[in-house]
């Protein structure tokens, strides 16, 4: 029983914390663009550059593809 009287009030500094963290996150811009990474994920184009024996890449037209 004696160890309510340290559950409690940590309990409620933890819930404090909780929410300072959670405050700062807001007012510092972490939740300003949500979609913004995962579509930054998606159209990431992760294919290396081909180039020639002088060093002069592909045609835009020619992704090497078909």
């Amino acid at each position: 029983m004696e160890i309510l009287y340290l559950l409690i009030p940590l309990s409620v500094v933890l819930v404090f914390v909780i929410g300072a963290v959670f405050w700062w996150t807001l007012k510092s811009g972490q939740f300003d663009d949500l979609e913004g990474p995962g579509y930054r994920v998606l159209m990431d184009d992760d294919r290396p550059t081909m180039k020639d024996e002088a060093g002069v890449p592909p045609a835009d037209d020619d992704k090497g593809c078909g």
